[in-house]
């Protein structure tokens, strides 16, 4: 069983702020293996209302360090952990989300930090396997400079969120060969003021990747404004690709969309 459940498709802090839309992060669960990806405000409630057991969870992983991403890290791994009964679990973030700096300080507290079995800081191209799945880290630009993305390489096929960024040659090619394409789309047009992908940018991008399924989510007002389901059908219009825009609580069967990528992990 593969399947993407998203636990909110809220993007920028006039939506998040108010719950217009929610901001619980996003869960891949491939077999046995569960991730969740930027647990916002509300993580655990939207969990809990799509059905979602956040023990099982296998890892937990961090775009990076805005406060609609990271905000609910570590109610999350408190989740996880059962409050520290079971030392279980793994967390790859962005450096700016676990460690502190001159102008930030970790959003992973000292002590969720001991609840956990590895707490692994990522760099923009590092790869760390999990059990059956290779994760590399997507280089993608932000106003975090430290920001990744996430390409996740599983038995039967690949898929990649890029969290927020804008679009440059760099992450387009690192994400070749992607069957699943999860984009962070706030605005229908270019605002030009905190490096996110609009909807002209988003048709580049998926018109150079070509993958079986795109998915837009992390909306901004103008976007729900326009509405999110007509720009998706718009790119796809234009794109010839499959795109759907999320939904609150929306999930969907990943086994449908499996291409011919071999896992690099031995024995699958």
């Amino acid at each position: 069983m593969a399947r993407i459940i998203f636990l909110g498709t809220g993007g920028e802090s006039a939506v998040v702020s108010k719950q217009i839309r929610a901001s619980g992060g996003i869960v891949l669960q491939v077999e046995d293996i569960q991730f969740h990806i930027d647990p916002g405000p509300g993580a655990l409630n939207k969990a809990r209302e799509a059905g979602v057991n956040v023990h099982h969870t296998s890892a937990v992983l961090v775009t990076h360090n805005h406060i609609n991403h990271c905000n609910d890290l570590n109610a999350v791994v408190d989740a996880m952990t059962h409050s520290g009964i079971e030392h279980r679990g793994v967390i790859l973030a962005s450096k700016s989300v676990l460690q502190n700096t001159e102008n930030n300080h970790s959003f992973l507290t000292q002590h969720h930090r001991n609840l956990v079995e590895k707490i692994i800081p990522l760099d923009k191209n590092h790869k760390v396997g999990i059990e059956l799945v290779e994760i590399h880290a997507l280089p993608v630009e932000h106003t975090d400079s430290s920001a990744i993305g996430f390409k996740f390489f599983c038995p039967k096929f690949t898929l990649a969120y890029t969290g927020d960024t804008l679009l440059t040659d760099e992450l387009t090619e690192s994400l070749a060969g992607t069957d699943i394409l999860i984009l962070n789309v706030p605005y229908p047009e270019d605002k030009g003021k905190d490096m996110n992908l609009d909807r002209e940018s988003a048709i580049t991008l998926i018109s150079k990747v070509r993958p079986r399924l795109t998915i837009i989510t992390h909306f901004g007002l103008e976007m729900l404004k326009s509405d999110p389901i007509v720009e998706a059908r718009e790119i796809q219009r234009i794109t010839g690709v499959q795109t759907i825009a999320a939904k609150d609580g929306f999930a969907i069967s990943l086994e449908g969309y499996a291409g011919q990528y071999k896992s690099p992990i031995k024995g699958y």
